[in-house]
């Protein structure tokens, strides 16, 4: 704790795009003081030139990774760093007492080998860690979040398209294996880096799939949706990307078990699954969600409907893929284990248009 009793958080990997979301948030949290950046290419550099818009509000300097830095300064942790990376320096953190939050997908599988295979990685020694890790989903792992000094951050697509199916999975209200989940993501979800495919003048104006039957959420979606099921699923997961710069809108397709069950009956379903769930937003019959709603906020809308001939249901998730898709999601389980108000410091309107 700081000398003022508030909680002391640093960020590393601090210049990405959940870096900045993160800074922003923070400065505006009242329980925290934000008093360590660290990053690599950008280490020296004043933050307010990296972000000038943030130059008025954050008056530090990126400063190169140093372990024992980082843990005389901070009780909490957040690691915005590629995948492959948190792992090294996650479980140094963790002996030295931090608290820390991970946004890449080091820690979201619980099976080594199964993230081996999705993710390339050597070999890595921190099995041990691995299994003390949370997954940080609090609508569906409350519970847990609070018990742990280690929280894996969801994936955005992770994250969107799990609160669509998890009420139908949690209550059996569907064949698990016609689980079908269509999104689509605005580029800011690439990253900073420099990509051809998210160059303006390869993105604009068009619309594509990419990453077909092997993109990275996949395993992690499989993962949750498995033990939400209490068996093992397998789901078909489309991605692509769309010529906007933030939001997600995941549509679910799946065939229900009970061709009686009609809209109402889904919609109270979810209102209930959801009742202490102060971010997601079920929304009335007939009213479908859009990106515009969500963006710069940490709320989830879900839009439901059944289709009485074909027996399916269809789940329309639309989210902020940087907050609560990412950061704000990384607060919200920040929050959760402080023992705090579970929106305390996180956006909770858009601006509209």
């Amino acid at each position: 704790m700081g000398d003022n009793g508030r909680t002391t958080v640093g960020i590393v990997g601090a210049s990405g795009y959940g870096g900045v979301q993160l800074v922003r948030m923070l400065c505006e949290h009242p329980n925290v003081d934000l008093v360590y950046l660290g990053g690599d290419s950008s280490a020296g550099k004043s933050y307010g030139d990296i972000y000038p818009h943030l130059a008025h509000r954050v008056n530090l300097t990126v400063e190169p990774v140093n372990i024992d830095t980082i843990a005389s300064r901070c009780e909490v942790v957040f690691l915005g760093l590629p995948n492959g990376l948190a792992c090294k320096i996650a479980p140094q953190l963790l002996e030295r007492g931090c608290l820390v939050l991970d946004l890449s997908a080091d820690y979201r599988l619980t099976d080594m080998e199964v993230y081996k295979t999705w993710y390339g990685s050597e070999d890595r020694a921190d099995y041990e860690v691995l299994s003390k890790a949370v997954y940080g989903l609090p609508e569906i792992y409350r519970d847990r979040i609070p018990h742990t000094n280690l929280i894996a951050c969801p994936g955005c697509y992770t994250t969107s398209s799990l609160l669509a199916i998890a009420p139908l999975l949690k209550q059996g209200l569907i064949e698990p294996d016609t689980l079908i989940v269509d999104a689509k993501s605005g580029t800011s979800g690439g990253g900073r880096q420099g990509k051809i495919n998210l160059l303006l003048a390869e993105a604009d104006s068009s619309l594509a799939a990419y990453g077909v039957t092997r993109h990275r959420h996949t395993p992690e979606l499989e993962q949750v949706c498995s033990d939400l099921a209490g068996h093992e699923v397998k789901l078909q997961f489309t991605p692509h990307l769309i010529p906007m710069v933030r939001g997600i809108l995941a549509t679910v397709y799946a065939t229900l078990r009970d061709p009686g069950l009609v809209r109402e009956d889904i919609r109270t379903i979810y209102s209930v699954f959801y009742q202490n769930s102060p971010w997601v937003r079920v929304l009335p019959n007939g009213t479908y969600p859009q990106t515009k709603w969500a963006c710069d906020t940490n709320l989830c809308y879900l839009g439901l409907e059944v289709d009485a001939r074909t027996n399916r249901v269809i789940v329309m998730s639309a989210i902020d893929n940087l907050i609560k898709g990412q950061a704000g999601q990384a607060i919200q389980c920040l929050n959760l284990i402080k023992g705090w108000q579970e929106t305390l410091g996180l956006p909770k309107l858009t601006f509209y248009p």
